[in-house]
């Protein structure tokens, strides 16, 4: 039996099981989660507080945090096995741009603005272009609206929308192939988010990043006319674009108001 090219999706999750390990027994934060994320598609994953949203978009990006472990199922990412990345795990992190939950409020604090956007790429590269580097930060903070002079200021002389930009800008420096963000609007001013929602869509059009999104926020959802993903305990209840979610045969429906 042939196997499906790893490639063929950005994100392809099947029966995917993932575990919060504390000082106790494991927690199953996700339990049996399917879905794909095609090149330049967009999904957004909502749904209450301890559904597993974090616990999911973590596990995908490849994060470190030793609490976050998939137990069961097949994860891929960008043709990475996030199970067991293995030495792959550095492409897994270059090609995935990660913005986790409370990134603005967790920017190295000792470094400027620029070397927080730039770190990325010198992590990686031993011989730098400066000039290069350096109009390529410019370019980001431009992009999202930030002036040119924040480049050389600490995050802790900007405000909480700021550093939330300079997270983004950080996720989008090695011009990722998957955007994985969680509540990627934190702290943003309502002027602000159309110029993330601007720099989301530009790159699914021009460069076909996917981009899988943590967002209850409805407005948001429907100006990217996104499809959702919707979770409960662990568990897909529902998915669909809009008003149209297909909600499984055992899910309750929330109350209307």
């Amino acid at each position: 039996m042939s196997r499906r090219h790893a490639s063929s999706f950005a994100i392809d999750c099947s029966d995917v099981v993932i575990d919060r390990i504390g000082h106790g027994l494991p927690t199953r934060a996700v339990d049996g989660v399917s879905f794909t994320v095609a090149p330049g598609q967009l999904l957004c994953v909502a749904g209450p507080t301890g559904s597993g949203k974090s616990s999911l978009v973590a596990a995908l990006a490849g994060s470190t945090d030793p609490s976050v472990k998939v137990v069961g199922g097949r994860a891929e990412v960008c043709g990475v096995d996030v199970r067991r990345p293995g030495r792959k795990h550095r492409i897994l992190t270059y090609r995935t741009g990660f913005v986790p939950q409370g990134a603005g409020a967790d920017l190295p604090p000792r470094l400027t603005v620029a070397e927080v956007i730039a770190e990325p790429i010198l992590q990686r590269e031993r011989r730098v272009n400066t000039r290069a580097l350096s109009i390529r930060v410019a370019t980001l903070l431009d992009e999202l609206h930030l002036p040119l002079g924040t480049a050389d200021r600490f995050p802790y002389e900007l405000s909480a929308g700021m550093r939330q930009r300079v997270a983004i800008a950080r996720s989008f420096v090695l011009e990722p192939k998957v955007l994985i963000a969680d509540e990627i609007l934190a702290n943003l001013d309502l002027e602000v988010r159309p110029v993330v929602f601007d720099a989301i869509t530009r790159r699914r059009k021009e460069e076909s990043m996917a981009a899988l999104l943590v967002t209850n926020d409805a407005a948001f959802i429907r100006e990217l006319n996104a499809e959702t993903l919707m979770l409960r305990q662990g568990h897909v209840v529902a998915r669909g674009v809009g008003k149209d979610l297909l909600w499984a045969p055992n899910a309750e429906t929330p109350a209307r108001p």
